[in-house]
C-alpha cells in the first residue's frame, strides 16, 4: 500500500484516487470563506476527501458532505473520512451531482467544488483519471445549477477554475442570479501567466474583492501569502 499524504491534523490515502492531491484543492480548502459559519458543507466531487476535511478541521459545521460518482475514489474517500478526528461530521455519497439532486431536499450553507476541467480531451491512457480531469465528467452548467438548487438562500458557492474559463464561468453564473463577492487569481511565480481563478459566489448582486496570490518566488520558494494560507495544512509549512 502506498504511503498516505500527511498532512498537520489528518492523513489522506490516494492510491486508488484517479486525481491525486495538488495545489489547486488545497487552494480551495484553505481559501473558502467560512465567515457566514456554516452548519452545512457540501463538497461537489470529492475525490479524496482532501477538501472536506480541510473544512472540518477549520469549522464548527455539524454536517460535511462529500459526493463522489467514481467508485474507487469514492471507497477511498469514506476510508480517509472514517480516520480523521472529524468521522462523525463527515460523510461521502456514491453518486452523481444528477441523482444526488433528485434525492436531497435539503439546502448547504456553503458548497465547495474542485471541478475537473480539462476541456481538450487528451487521453493519459488511464480511463478513471481521465473521466476525472475531463470537463465532459461534469460540465459548468450542470455543475452550476445543481448548485443552484443546493445553495441555501445566503448560502455561498466557493470553486477553483482555470484562468481561461473566468469569464464563461461568472456569465453561465449570472444567468442563474449566482455573482462573485470574493475572487483570487493565481498564478507559480512571478513571471508566470495567471493559471487558475478561486471564485466565490452568493445568490444576487454584490460588491467584489479580487486578490491576487503568486505561489512561489523561486523552485520551492514559497510566498508569504501562500505559506500564510496553507501553513495550517502543510507539514512543511
Amino acid at each position: 500500500m502506498s504511503k498516505p499524504f500527511l498532512f498537520k491534523q489528518f492523513q489522506i490515502h490516494q492510491d486508488r484516487c484517479a486525481m491525486k492531491i495538488g495545489t489547486d484543492g488545497v487552494l480551495l480548502g484553505a481559501w473558502t470563506s467560512l465567515e457566514h459559519q456554516p452548519l452545512s458543507i457540501l463538497d461537489i466531487g470529492a475525490g479524496t476527501g482532501v477538501v472536506a476535511l480541510m473544512l472540518a478541521q477549520r469549522s464548527d459545521a455539524e454536517t460535511i458532505d462529500g459526493i463522489e460518482i467514481d467508485e474507487d475514489a469514492y471507497e477511498q474517500c469514506v476510508e480517509n473520512f472514517e480516520a480523521s478526528d472529524w468521522a462523525d461530521r463527515l460523510f461521502c455519497y456514491h453518486a452523481s451531482l444528477d441523482e444526488f439532486v433528485a434525492e436531497i431536499d435539503d439546502k448547504y450553507d456553503l458548497i465547495v467544488s474542485n471541478p475537473p476541467f480539462y476541456a481538450e480531451i487528451v487521453p493519459s491512457g488511464n480511463e478513471s483519471r481521465d473521466i476525472a480531469r475531463q470537463s465532459q465528467s461534469l460540465p459548468f452548467e450542470d455543475l452550476l445549477s445543481g448548485v443552484a438548487k443546493l445553495l441555501a438562500k445566503n448560502g455561498t458557492f466557493s470553486t477553483i477554475i482555470p484562468f481561461k474559463e473566468e469569464e464563461r464561468f461568472l456569465d453561465l453564473a449570472a444567468a442563474i442570479n449566482l455573482y462573485p463577492k470574493r475572487l483570487m487569481r493565481i498564478k507559480g511565480n512571478p513571471n508566470s501567466e495567471i493559471k487558475r481563478s478561486l471564485l466565490e459566489l452568493n445568490i444576487g448582486k454584490t460588491s467584489v474583492e479580487i486578490e491576487n496570490l503568486t505561489i512561489e518566488l523561486a523552485r520551492h520558494q514559497y510566498t508569504k501569502e501562500y505559506i500564510g494560507l496553507t501553513k495550517d495544512f502543510y507539514l512543511k509549512m
